[in-house]
């Protein structure tokens, strides 16, 4: 098997070269295949351009349409040959490696770009030669009623030539001439023809406008008319035509004749409807697709101020280890069977069911009372797929998440009703799947809000938008202050200040929590080393920084703690690091090695929010850590009098096991006096809470640090 092209134009000429394999044996042209495939490369070069085009221009899709008819690629089998391989081979040889999935979608709008250019100078190609025959006829106008008179066998010649249907009525209506392009049109019986009368070829297609037209033009008020008419062939077939209607007048100019000029256009009607079809329908399971839905559904929501809509957003739970696991063909397979499903659950009037891409669907339904039609559609969606799909021999349990979304029409657009679907619909598969939310405006809100802090944090970042509170650890024997922990905040331009609760779960989701929290270390330890330098008298201040369980993985961790401490000249012993107990449940050796290299440098490592995770104590023996640090709810329990006598037993027995492992205790949450008491009998050496101070800026513990010297 050959090698893949190297390069971009490689790729865009083994393209080329496809794309010419599959057009040249139904396109009408002289050159060689070799000389067609050189023609089709700047055309290549366009899809190409396309495809990378930001934003996205339907315009050099259309091009290329349009390019492929000059070209005489006119064949319908030709614009479907070259759609198949756009959609097969385009992103495959002509896109970056990454972002598949956009360039797919940016694909499908270039197919119908091509498909509406190809369309569209295929019209203009053939008024063109329309104009050229009806210029033609109506310029021979006064000839060819003359010719009547004095010449029959001239206009014989131009009458049976012309490529184009002719035929010839008097006013009555009465057809007494027909050429034999028009006759074929109409089967090959020209007696269907002569001696009828025009008014009996009606449609139930026909405008009221068609025939107004007609009886100006027979009545000497218009000289001519051009329509888009439709008429019934003997063998009850229909015939799609361009219908040019002239009035001819003798040498007084007094209405004589109608002359009209026919071009069948029935299937170039027909490749329209095609293209239209596949333009608004799903290719796999024939639902309509992304565009048709939209159209309905902007419909639906222009319907009135009293008219209600209601629409079910579904996805599929797990249907990506169908894929990983069976394959692709299976997974397109169990797509067709849940879309035959859906339409069987849907057919109510004023209900659809449309596939959006990859295994999303939605329902809409619009009528009077939505409130209740879509509670029950949803309803119906959900038992259609309980029962398993047999795919390849295999059981298959399909799954669904669905979001509901109702109410007035006039109320939202179509854009903002589908992100509130999908919102839901997520909602609904956080909660578990295999379910359907209704749409909440409060928890829509939400997620817009979370979504936007996510896409804002990396400019937050690289605009210096983070900053650092630092609140004071306190020895519990003598009240000095030994240090701080190091907690980050984020000042929003809109939203003000905004707490690592709710920002930083977004970055260990995204990934940005690496180099957030590299840049909280080298602020912090920068800080603290400014602390020792300024204030040695008020002894050594220690700080400390958290770690999320991301950090704990990145490879970079050790070598960037070390590289920020021999940077900014801190000593390792006064940086402590703080991880979640949970976070440490059941690690392995790989993930401990970071924390025990750390540690024998002299960094300590304490043990967050312990008494939460219920990890094994006895694991305490082979975890690197130096300092427990107990959860706020050992503390909660000694706000009121009396103490509960079991919580003092619990902090009691942590205390002493953790000291009987050498292991220092400190302890969250403290604001009140007894309770600073109450921890100082109990044996716990440092603390921190609201009754020592709230975080703050770090000079402020430069001040508290300062008061404990004598």
């Amino acid at each position: 098997m050959s090698a893949e092209p190297d390069g971009p134009e490689d790729r865009l000429r083994r393209f080329a070269t496809i794309w010419s394999r599959a057009l040249f044996p139904v396109t009408a042209t002289s050159l060689t295949r070799p000389e067609f495939e050189r023609q089709l490369q700047p055309l290549a070069r366009w899809l190409r351009d396309a495809l990378d085009e930001r934003p996205f221009r339907a315009a050099t899709g259309e091009a290329v349409g349009a390019a492929l008819v000059e070209a005489h690629c006119t064949e319908p089998e030709a614009l479907s040959r070259t759609l198949n391989v756009v959609d097969a081979y385009l992103v495959l040889y002509c896109g970056a490696e990454g972002e598949r999935e956009e360039l797919r979608a940016r694909c499908a709008r270039i197919q119908h770009a091509v498909a509406a250019g190809f369309a569209r100078a295929l019209r203009t190609r053939t008024l063109a030669e329309q104009e050229a025959i009806s210029r033609a006829a109506l310029d021979a106008r006064g000839t060819v009623a003359e010719a009547l008179h004095a010449s029959e066998a001239r206009f014989r010649a131009v009458f049976h030539g012309a490529a184009v249907g002719i035929g010839i009525a008097d006013l009555e209506g009465t057809v007494l001439e027909v050429n034999d392009a028009l006759v074929r049109m109409f089967g090959g019986l020209e007696h269907h023809l002569r001696g009828r009368n025009v008014g009996s070829w009606t449609h139930p297609d026909d405008s009221p406008h068609v025939w107004k037209l007609y009886e100006e033009l027979v009545h000497g008020e218009r000289e001519h008319y051009r329509v888009e008419k439709a008429f019934y062939r003997p063998d009850g077939t229909v015939l799609w035509t361009n219908l040019t209607v002239s009035l001819l007048r003798d040498a007084d100019g007094v209405p004589q004749y109608q002359l009209a000029l026919v071009e069948d256009t029935t299937e170039r009607r027909l490749l329209n409807l095609r293209l239209r079809y596949e333009a608004t329908h799903d290719a796999l399971t024939g639902l309509p697709n992304r565009t048709l839905f939209f159209e309905r559904l902007e419909k639906a929501l222009a319907a009135g101020e009293r008219a209600r809509f209601g629409l079910c957003y579904l996805d599929l739970d797990g249907f990506k280890t169908v894929n990983d696991s069976l394959g692709h063909a299976a997974g397109d397979r169990l797509l067709v069977e849940v879309a035959d499903r859906l339409q069987a659950c849907a057919t109510a009037p004023g209900e659809m069911v449309a596939r959006l891409g990859g295994d999303e669907f939605v329902a809409l339904t619009t009528g009077p009372d939505t409130e209740r039609e879509v509670d029950e559609l949803a309803g119906r969606i959900m038992n259609a797929l309980a029962t398993p799909i047999s795919v390849d021999g295999r059981e298959l349990t399909v799954r669904g998440s669905i979001g509901i979304v109702e109410g007035p029409a006039a109320e939202r657009g179509a854009a903002e009703v589908l992100r509130s679907a999908d919102i839901t619909m997520y909602r609904a598969k956080h909660a578990g799947g295999n379910r359907y939310e209704l749409a909440d405006p409060e928890a829509d809100a939400r997620a817009i809000t979370r979504h936007g802090l996510t896409t804002a944090l990396p400019v937050a970042l690289e605009r210096g938008e983070f900053f650092i509170e630092y609140q004071p650890l306190v020895h519990l024997e003598d009240g000095s202050v030994r240090g701080a922990e190091a907690l980050v905040r984020w000042l929003h331009p809109q939203h003000g200040v905004i707490g690592p609760d709710r920002f930083i779960p977004l970055a260990e989701h995204t990934g940005l929590i690496v180099p957030l929290g590299r840049w909280v270390l080298e602020e912090s330890v920068r800080q603290a080393y400014t602390w020792q330098a300024r204030h040695e008298h008020a002894g050594p201040l220690r700080v400390n920084v958290n770690l999320s369980p991301c950090q704990l993985t990145h490879p970079g961790l050790v070598s960037d703690t070390v590289e920020i401490l021999e940077r900014t000249g801190l000593a390792p012993g006064a940086l402590c690091l703080e991880v979640t107990e949970s976070a440490l449940i059941g690690a392995d050796e790989d993930l401990l090695k970071p924390l025990r290299r750390l540690a024998e440098m002299g960094v300590d490592i304490a043990l967050d929010d312990f008494g939460t995770g219920y990890s094994n104590l006895a694991n305490l023996r082979r975890l690197p850590v130096s300092v427990l640090k107990l959860d706020r709810a050992f503390t909660q329990g000694m706000q009121h009098y009396p103490v509960d006598p079991v919580d003092l037993k619990i902090v009691e027995g942590i205390v002493s096991l953790a000291h009987s492992l050498d292991l220092a205790v400190t302890v969250e949450g403290v604001e009140t006096g007894a309770q600073a008491d109450q921890l100082r009998e109990l044996g716990c050496d440092t603390a921190q809470g609201w009754y020592y101070a709230r975080p703050g800026p770090p000079d402020r513990l430069h001040e508290l640090a300062l008061a404990d010297v004598p």
